[in-house]
């Protein structure tokens, strides 16, 4: 790829990028402490980000939930309800310093956009508790709602088609790595989100921003 080129759009991830999400926001204080922390482990046998993935590729909640409480019994199954309810309160707050770094890259004449996988079911979340993201953002791009997700080509290809994206003037943020070679993997600049800093580092490296 030819890094001479300007930068013209940048691409975000929601959670972990520009959101901070955290499962046991939603549920601390209403269930059992113990239940709360295997629920949000990473080894979770309760299964509840298998079942978000699900959510995150287009199945709807409706559906879903039938299935948690096929695998799972009633009881978890209405804890999950209970999670998808109140997923607002799972977004405690913006990533420190993302709002900024939108508005700086606005400032500069680059267009911002979003990519995430998130389900059409909550995704309404985002928006109505940091209307900001809305304003500041030029598209966004929902697996749920496409039934496209990242890592897959497809999904990339969308937004290039629908942002009239050039690959080669195009950087991604991503706080998963498979996600970042899928954008590579289509040519887009890509870099691993650790903390705003270091993504206006990456920037930098590509003269994207001052």
């Amino acid at each position: 790829m030819n890094q001479a080129q300007p930068i013209t759009d940048v691409v975000f991830d929601f959670c972990g990028v520009l959101i901070d999400w955290q499962c046991h926001a939603a549920l601390d204080g209403h269930y059992p402490a113990e239940l709360v922390e295997k629920i949000c482990a990473d080894d979770d046998p309760y299964g509840f980000f298998r079942y978000e993935d699900d959510m995150d590729s287009g199945i709807p909640f409706t559906s879903e939930l039938e299935t948690v409480r096929r695998e799972q019994g009633d009881d978890i199954a209405n804890v999950f309800r209970y999670y998808i309810a109140h997923y607002d309160d799972a977004l405690p707050r913006l990533i420190p310093g993302a709002e900024e770094l939108l508005r700086d890259l606005r400032a500069q004449g680059i267009r911002v956009w979003g990519l995430t996988n998130w389900s059409a079911d909550t995704f309404h979340c985002a928006f109505e508790k940091f209307p900001q993201l809305d304003e500041l953002l030029q598209g966004t791009v929902v697996s749920g709602i496409e039934k496209k997700r990242k890592p897959n080509a497809d999904i990339y290809e969308l937004a290039q088609r629908r942002f009239n994206l050039t690959p080669s003037t195009t950087v991604f943020f991503d706080d998963t790595e498979k996600n970042v070679r899928g954008a590579q993997n289509v040519g887009w600049h890509a870099f691993r989100f650790t903390d705003t800093e270091q993504a206006r580092r990456d920037l930098r490296t590509l003269r994207a921003l001052r």
